[in-house]
């Protein structure tokens, strides 16, 4: 098995206009748990992870701010440094200590669309506990999802760069290739990219204790009033069933459980599913078609922050 530099999704970082609306949905509503404040900044936390928190939110501009990754330890960091330098890769940083909510040591740089991306490493893990039968709470954070005008060379950009792995993929007869699922460990998928008309974010997605607590969760923001975009149903690509809803900043979350895993790399051969089979979209047949209306919500607003480093 191919030994990996990146470890595992650590957390997803995303600024909004309407900060306090969305931290209050997250915080009230979605099930995460704010672990540290600083004025406009907000650490969120999920209780089943000892990852010292998920999501991070800002009040500015609208925008992916980053996606955070993590490394067994600094030899790593430093390994992967040494490189991305050696690939041409645009550094914001290099490794060193870190200073937000968290702490560690890593480093940040962009994508090849210009996204924001951080590996760390030695972060202060924080208190987690077993998320109780029937508790519609998120267990930990399970993919982040983006769009991008590049499909073929996104997904190319992750596997040269930071070692993930394609799983599968979609495709349209019409279309071409739609969307590949990355692994950077035993999970089917912890990133992904779909094609889009410009890079955004595409969702990010929750994990939750099982089927029963996925339906709770899903019933209980429905009554909150959020408007589910697709779903209730189970995926093909993955295996995971999935619930996606708009957030008060009209990105696109999801509760997922059950994801795929594939502890056997050497004999997986990744598949293409075609997009026009209602079973590729949803095996259960409870989700309405996807459609192009459907697929537009998750198109997002144009990220506005592609080769920018955000503020913190």
């Amino acid at each position: 098995m191919t030994r990996r530099l990146i470890t595992h999704l650590r957390y997803g970082a995303l600024a909004m206009p309407n900060f306090e609306e969305e931290l209050a949905f997250m915080t009230q509503h979605w099930g995460l748990s704010e672990v540290h404040r600083d004025g406009d900044v907000a650490w969120l936390g999920a209780e089943g992870t000892p990852e010292p928190f998920v999501v991070r939110l800002r009040k500015g501009e609208k925008r992916i701010d980053l996606v955070g990754f993590g490394a067994a330890n600094r030899d790593d960091v430093n390994e992967l440094h040494n490189r991305l330098v050696a690939n041409g890769v645009q550094m914001i940083h290099g490794p060193q200590e870190l200073t937000q909510f968290g702490g560690g040591y890593g480093m940040r740089f962009f994508d090849n669309e210009g996204r924001t991306v951080e590996v760390s490493t030695e972060v202060e893990l924080k208190g987690s506990r077993k998320i109780n039968e029937r508790e519609a709470i998120p267990v930990k954070l399970s993919h982040f999802v983006v769009n991008t005008t590049q499909l073929a060379a996104t997904a190319e950009w992750y596997v040269k760069n930071l070692d993930f792995a394609l799983s599968d993929s979609l495709y349209s007869d019409h279309m071409g290739d739609m969307m590949h699922f990355l692994r950077c460990n035993s999970a089917h998928h912890s990133f992904a990219m779909a094609q889009g008309p410009h890079a955004s974010l595409h969702h990010i997605s929750f994990e939750m204790r099982g089927v029963e607590e996925w339906m709770r969760g899903t019933g209980k923001i429905l009554r909150a009033g959020a408007r589910m975009v697709w779903g209730p149903g189970r995926h093909n690509a993955g295996d995971n069933t999935f619930a996606y809803f708009l957030d008060p900043a009209g990105n696109t979350i999801e509760y997922t459980t059950e994801l795929g895993t594939i502890e056997d790399e050497d004999n997986w051969h990744p598949s293409k599913f075609n997009i026009g089979e209602l079973s590729t979209q949803d095996q259960w047949g409870t989700a309405q078609p996807m459609s192009e209306l459907i697929a537009r919500e998750s198109f997002n607003d144009k990220d506005l922050g592609l080769f920018v480093a955000p503020p913190v």
